[in-house]
This record gives structure tokens, C-alpha cells and sequence, in this order.
């Protein structure tokens, strides 16, 4: 068989759930991950990063966990804002069952894990956080991209996480070019945290580094 990637949309790869925990400041939590999921057997140190990074979240609307694998994103997002309503898409079958689990486990009801297209079109966002698929490649990654910061609400921000490795720089470059104002929020364990935000093109002042 070969290899399978966790974009996938129908892992066909035999499950074999494990239990891993997240440990944050603010809260500790017990999560399943799978075969076929992102980051199975541990958590990603770049999303580990982002959730030890990221500012308070809106306390209310919608917000959304772009790629939301087992979910540790969205999940934490939601119980630090309990009135808010959290999508957490993928792709992937088996991640979208697993963080809706693991969801109802941690208590965060405020979750809605979903696939893309049971997202309704109407509804735009006030955050958005991802630890993105970067191996889809640049082309399939900038469309991903440009769909979902396309539905950030007016004012809004999205964070995202990317390997310096894996074209973080170039990914900057891009979203700049695509008119986004972006900063580079923190560099740690080779991974850069991106604060992103619509602007006009002409507004930019380029991207400020803080390491």
C-alpha cells in the first residue's frame, strides 16, 4: 500500500488509537490520536508552540481550527472561550471523529467538528488558528488558504504555525503578495508563529520579527 498522508480523506490504514496529553499553562489534557491523524503518538511541537503563543480568543462568535486533526487546537481554544463557537474542519475522516471525541471528553461543547463542505457557506470568522498542511504543496496549500482567510471576518486575525524548514518565509511572502498584513509573533523549536490579517496591499509595512 502506499504511503498514506494525513490529508487523506478515507485513512485506510488499520486504527490503533493512543492516548497522548497536552500540557499548558493554563490546563492539561488527555486526548486520542490514531493512525492516518496528524501528529499520532504525540503532540506536534509546532502546535504546542501556537497554543502556548496565541492571545486570548475572541470570547464569543465563530471561530475556526483550520485542519483540525485530533483536535488539541480547537479544543483548547473552546474552553478558553466557552461562549464562543468553535470549527474545527478537516478533511480527513477518522481526524474529524477523533477530535469530536475527544471534545465530548475534555467537556468543550462548544466544538463542532466538521469536514469542509458541512461548514455553511454564510458564516465567517472571527479567528482563525492552524497548524496547516504545508506537504500538500505550495499550490494546494494557497488554495486551502485562500478559501478559508477569505471568510476571516473584518479585524479579525489568523494564526498560524509552519516550520522555518518547511517554507514558513516563502509562505509569508505569499500571503503578503495576496494581500495580508503578516508578523512573525514568535520563533521557537524551529518553528515561526504568523499573525495574519487582511490589510490592503498597500498598507503593508513589510513583516516585523520578534524572536
Amino acid at each position: 500500500m502506499p504511503q498514506e498522508h494525513y490529508f487523506t480523506t478515507k485513512p485506510r490504514v488499520a486504527s490503533h488509537p493512543l492516548s497522548v496529553r497536552l500540557e499548558l499553562p493554563d490546563r492539561s489534557l488527555e486526548l486520542v490520536t490514531d493512525r492516518g491523524v496528524f501528529a499520532y503518538g504525540g503532540i506536534d511541537r509546532g502546535t504546542e508552540l501556537l497554543l502556548r503563543t496565541l492571545p486570548p480568543p475572541p470570547s464569543g462568535g465563530d471561530l475556526l481550527d483550520l485542519g483540525c486533526g485530533y483536535g488539541p487546537i480547537a479544543i483548547t481554544v473552546a474552553l478558553r472561550a466557552p461562549a464562543a463557537h468553535v470549527w474545527a474542519v478537516d478533511i480527513n475522516e477518522r481526524a474529524v471523529a477523533l477530535c469530536a471525541r475527544n471534545a465530548r471528553a475534555a467537556g468543550a461543547t462548544n466544538v463542532k467538528a466538521a469536514l469542509p463542505e458541512q461548514v455553511p457557506v454564510d458564516v465567517r470568522f472571527d479567528a482563525v488558528y492552524s497548524n496547516p498542511p504545508v506537504r500538500l504543496g505550495k499550490s494546494p496549500l494557497h488554495d486551502v488558504l485562500r478559501t478559508w482567510l477569505g471568510r476571516l471576518d473584518a479585524g479579525g486575525d489568523a494564526f498560524l504555525v509552519v516550520q522555518r524548514h518547511l517554507g514558513s518565509d516563502s509562505l509569508v511572502r505569499w500571503l503578503e503578495e495576496d494581500g495580508y498584513a503578516v508578523t512573525r509573533v514568535r520563533s521557537k523549536w524551529g518553528y515561526r508563529v504568523l499573525d495574519v490579517r487582511s490589510a490592503p496591499a498597500a498598507d503593508h509595512d513589510g513583516v516585523h520579527a520578534r524572536e
